[in-house]
């Protein structure tokens, strides 16, 4: 009797080792979790960018305001007609203590 006893209790640490560390054990599963939690932010994220970008592109195709108006403050174009003004600050005006 006592054998037994003690055989069933090495299969029950034996048990509770897998099921604790063991492949899909509770700690493995609850890393699994946290994974997963933090590539659905980081989906989220990449969904609004996506988002606005989808929508940037939208305004490309269908107006020519978004290309005019890119073209103004990426590549420094100014109309026919228009006059462009550049305003250099004064070094004497910012003054480092």
């Amino acid at each position: 009797m006592k054998i037994l006893s003690f055989i069933c209790v090495i299969l029950l640490i034996v048990l509770q080792v897998k099921l604790w560390q063991g492949t899909g054990g509770r700690i493995e599963v609850a890393q699994l979790v946290q994974a997963v939690a933090e590539q659905n932010l980081l989906n989220k994220d990449a969904r609004q960018r996506n988002s606005v970008l989808v929508a940037e592109i939208d305004d490309l195709k269908s107006g020519l305001t978004a290309v005019e108006e890119r073209a103004r403050s990426d590549l420094g174009m100014i109309k026919e007609g228009e006059t462009f003004y550049q305003i250099i600050p004064d070094p004497s005006d910012s003054v480092s203590e």
